[in-house]
Parts: C-alpha cells; structure tokens; sequence
C-alpha cells in the first residue's frame, strides 16, 4: 500500500524523535546501573582518597553503586582520555584534579582538548600543597632546606607522582624562585614514593595534604610549609612558602567532569548530589580534616575554576620552559 506523502513525512518525523525521546527517558531515569569513578593515580593518593569519599557519598544517595576504578598514568592523561572517550551516559566520570589544568600546556600533542571535550559537573574543594621531607632529614626548616639545595647542587631529589601534576609544578616554581637545583624522581604515583621520603632516599615531595597529612601527623614526615598564600586550618601550626618566598602560591583542587554531551538532566542531578554532600556535617567534617576548602557551586562555577586553572598554569610552564621529559 502507496501511504500519502504528507503522511509518510509525519512518521519519518516521528521516529526521528524516539531516539532523542528515550534519551530524555533514560536521563530521568538516571541513574539504573553501577556508575564508575576514574582516578589517574594509583591508590592511597590524594586523589583516589577524594574519588573514595564521593563515590561513598553518592553510592549512599542515589540508588546505586559508584565504585573507583583507578588508571595510572602518564600524568592523569590515560584516564582523562579514558573517560572523556566513554559513553556520556553519566556512568563514567572523572575525578577531575590540577594536571587536568597543567597538561593543556605542559604537553603539546594530547588526543583531546580537556575544556572542549569535557562536561564539568561539580567542584569539591581545593587543598594546600605541603612541601615535606623525610625525619631523617638535616634541614628542619625552608630556610635550611634552601641552604641545603645551594650547597648541593643537583643532589638533592623531589618525588612526584608524575610529570605535569600540580606536585611537579609546586617543585618546579619553587626551584625557579629560589634559583635551586633539585632533581625530579617519578613515581606512577605518589603514594608509591612515601617510604622513600620516609627513609631519606628522596629528600622532599611537594604533596597534595590529603595524601600524606596522616604521615604528617603521625611524625613520620615533616612539614616545612604549605603552598597557599594563608596558612591550614589542618596544619595551623605549620607556615606557608610565602612568608619565605614572597609571591610563592600554588593549590590543589579536585572536582567531578563528564564526557561532552552527556545530558544536562544527568549533570545537574550528579551535581545536586554533590553539592548536597558538601553540605553534609559527617562529609564535610572529613574533607575539611584533609586540608580541604568546601568549593560547592555549580556546572559552570567548576567550568570556570578549570578554566582559570588552566590559564595560570601556561603561563608557569612557558615563562619557566618546563617540559615533559624533565628530571
């Protein structure tokens, strides 16, 4: 049977809206199975420590189970390009973290421009960086440890969890403000150098607070100073690297991204949960005690620290000439 044109063309337009239809369907639904948290760097670290306690959080709030899956290396670039290649279906996402800012410019090929193929959900909070060292080892303070460089030029070593994270770039704006020469030892992950600096076999880490602030307290590694320009609430008694080097600043974030063009019914969902979380007294209580600021916000109040971030951080990498392949 011959069905008229204008007919025909109504079912054409018809069926051409049940994709999109179920999409809307399906984001509603959101979410109806395990959603799963990238982490670039190895367990035990700041940023798997995040992803962990929201994952928790979420898991407990919406219905289904969030696990962290973690994807080390190069420099966070193996799970950025992992997440923002899935399915923008809300079910994998990104702990989102400085080298995302950093490696715009730090490398100049990457498979994928992060601000452009990213959908940001919500910020969490920014951390201190914390310029420790081993117990053992002679300088107990940034003036003796800056000493300590001079007199040993290119002997002394700096651990990073890799090239491009916000730990390579405290040690690298440090070295360029003291005019010192310390070497970078790379680790697939921070957590993975802590019995080195322990034992004095790498002398300092510029660390997120949140990996090592129990080693900290603990004793079993010194805090010289922090990175940000006023003091932490969490280590009050420990100084900042500005009131040595004036001008130093340097901080670590953390937030949650999606693929592009996951839906904006799935994003504002996720980020309502979050939020919610960082409003939490018991949630709150714990990120704070990591050395953590509360960035609660929206989508685009995340999209914009990103993209601040972002522009900082070229302008370190090109005024300093800091390249991957460095040591």
């Amino acid at each position: 049977m011959k069905l008229p044109r204008r007919k025909l063309l109504r079912l054409a337009a018809g069926a051409a809206t049940l994709p999109s239809l179920s999409f809307v369907a399906s984001a509603e639904d959101y979410p109806t199975r395990p959603i799963r948290i990238i982490a670039g760097f190895a367990a035990g670290g700041a940023v798997d420590i995040v992803a962990r306690l929201i994952a928790q959080w979420l898991s407990e709030r919406i219905g289904q189970q969030c696990v962290v899956e973690n994807r080390p290396g190069a420099g966070n670039n193996i799970a950025t390009e992992y997440v923002l290649k899935s399915d923008p279906d809300g079910y994998t996402l990104l702990l989102a973290n400085p080298t995302n800012a950093i490696n715009a410019t730090f490398y100049e090929n990457l498979p994928y421009d992060f601000i452009r193929d990213s959908a940001p959900v919500a910020g969490i909070m920014r951390v201190p960086n914390v310029m420790e060292v081993s117990p053992l080892l002679s300088a107990k303070s940034v003036p003796e440890f800056i000493t300590l460089a001079k007199a040993n030029p290119g002997k002394l070593v700096y651990a990073t969890g890799g090239n491009g994270t916000s730990v390579h770039m405290s040690a690298e704006l440090f070295k360029l403000m003291t005019k010192t020469d310390i070497l970078n030892v790379t680790y697939r992950g921070l957590a993975l150098a802590y019995t080195d600096l322990m034992m004095n076999r790498v002398q300092v880490t510029f660390d997120n607070l949140p990996g090592s602030i129990g080693f900290i307290r603990q004793g079993k590694l010194r805090a010289l100073a922090v990175t940000t320009t006023t003091r932490s609430p969490a280590l009050p008694d420990i100084p900042t690297l500005a009131e040595f080097i004036p001008g130093y600043e340097a901080s670590a974030w953390y937030g949650v991204s999606a693929p592009r063009n996951t839906p904006k019914a799935v994003i504002d969902k996720l980020n309502k949960e979050i939020n919610a979380g960082l409003a939490d007294p018991a949630l709150q209580a714990r990120l704070v005690d990591l050395g953590g600021m509360i960035v609660p916000g929206s989508p685009a109040d995340f999209g914009k620290l990103v993209s601040d971030e972002t522009e900082k951080w070229a302008k370190v990498i090109k005024f300093a000439g800091i390249k991957p392949s460095q040591r």
